[in-house]
């Protein structure tokens, strides 16, 4: 679990220090915001692959490669002389972040009995969550004291730790003999990679002459995945998989989640910054309470899954999910950072009963020669809700608000009541994606407990 947390620490806190590159490499906000986009993008369209590379040679191989190559990446980052250099580095981060991503679950589901399965997915949540709760304090104390390279040179301790560590008591399990998908691998990676360039693009600019390519590239090249899938004798993506209500619908509940949260988690800090004018430590801090609620919560819902099966817990926690959601879109103009921070931690409350018993679900569901590719696809399931939420959040606000106003210092009288407006919708949005996922969950079927 020590591995399992240097991708959510790293992807935290590079948004913290982006200032703090631009200014010591001389470069524009728009060039650094790379920086950020490429690890989502080759992390988030490998993983699948990874999975099914962990499947075919042993999960326990995939992970100690992605943990060694994580440590050198980020040497690779630390030593970067300009933005082109760091944006490289940062491809190759994330594609070793992809194998870290890719694997952790089916490692668990294999090493445990299903009556404990629950609980122990669910201090892997509480791992993740820890990861996106110290990154931007980390990130910021670091740059402040030593610069921004030593954000990515604190990986090194720590990974290769978690390296050692892994190597001894991770089991050695045998993969199953066969062949890469290559052709399925290539398709996939070039389709989500396109459907991610323009959920990024489409933010700001809509569909236009740029973003428009990027999706009509990514449908076809969907399509393309999908009649390879099928006429490949050993696929990536067993695409009869699929058919398990339970492995589809608590992927979907997944994706859905994770709309929300990120929705929530992109519109929240303009909240505070520019109606609430808090400052960004303490907008930090605020944030803080979404993930240190789900630690709390992760373990115990996993256990309780255990016990009345996974079900009940994962619906009620994505009710309250919308429920705490809602709660944001109302909130007074005048409301304190405090009030904030209570329906965050309720947001945090439902996201934790939510995730462990949902992940819990899908992986039991799954056949044990296929865990590498089913737990990659709950990773893909978290690059795509990531996605987009920020990107519904982000075009409700732009279609409220005028670009220039959202870059303003200040805002008008008329400006700050249409941004007001665009938040309180993006919040509503949010909780519509939490309710969807409540209802898949209520009604995709589950493994009894202890099964």
């Amino acid at each position: 679990m020590a591995g399992a947390v240097l991708g959510p620490i790293d992807a935290s806190i590079v948004n913290v220090i982006l200032p703090t590159i631009a200014g010591s490499l001389g470069a524009s906000l728009a060039q650094v915001q790379w920086v950020p986009m490429v690890y989502l993008l080759t992390g988030g369209s490998l993983v699948l692959l990874f999975g099914r590379l962990g499947d075919v040679l042993g999960y326990r191989e995939v992970f100690l490669g992605g943990l060694l190559g994580f440590v050198v990446t980020s040497v690779l980052c630390a030593a970067a002389p300009s933005v082109p250099a760091l944006v490289a580095a940062r491809a190759l981060q994330g594609l070793t972040s992809g194998m870290l991503m890719s694997v952790p679950l089916a490692i668990l589901t294999r090493t445990y009995p299903p009556a404990e399965r629950g609980k122990v997915i669910g201090l892997f949540a509480s791992s993740i969550s820890i990861g996106l709760a110290v990154g931007p304090s980390l990130g910021g104390l670091l740059a402040a004291a030593f610069g921004w390279r030593a954000a990515f040179l604190v990986n090194v301790p720590v990974g290769l730790l978690a390296f050692a560590y892994a190597g001894r008591v991770l089991p050695r399990s045998p993969g199953t003999p066969g062949r890469l998908d290559v052709a399925g691998g290539l398709t996939w990676l070039l389709s989500l990679s396109s459907f991610l360039l323009f959920v990024n693009r489409a933010q700001q600019e809509g569909l236009s002459g740029r973003t428009v390519p990027l999706l009509l590239a990514s449908l076809g090249l969907l399509a393309a995945f999908l009649v390879v899938e099928r006429r490949t004798a050993e696929p990536m993506l067993d695409l009869s998989l699929l058919r398990r209500r339970t492995l589809a619908g608590g992927s979907v509940a997944a994706v859905l989640n994770f709309m929300a949260q990120y929705a929530v988690v992109f519109a929240t800090p303009f909240f505070l910054a520019r109606v609430l004018h808090e400052g960004p430590a303490s907008t930090g801090l605020v944030m803080t309470a979404f993930p240190l609620a789900v630690l709390c919560v992760a373990p115990f819902a996993g256990a309780l899954s255990d016990r009345v099966g996974t079900v009940a817990p994962a619906a009620t926690g994505a009710l309250l999910c919308s429920l705490a959601a809602l709660l944001l879109a109302f909130l007074p103009a005048g409301a304190g950072p405090g009030s904030v921070a209570v329906r965050l931690s309720l947001f945090g409350l439902g996201t934790g009963l939510f995730q462990s018993p949902n992940n819990s679900a899908v992986m039991g569901s799954a056949p044990r020669e296929r865990l590498g590719v089913v737990s990659s696809l709950l990773g893909t399931s978290r690059t795509l809700g990531m996605s987009l939420g920020i990107a519904a959040a982000g075009a409700i606000l732009y279609a409220h608000v005028p670009a220039a106003a959202l870059r303003a210092a200040q805002l008008s009288a008329g400006d700050a009541a249409r941004f007001l407006l665009g938040l309180r919708v993006a919040y509503g949005a949010a909780a519509l994606f939490a309710a969807g996922s409540a209802l898949l969950s209520a009604v995709r079927s589950g493994p009894r407990p202890g099964a």
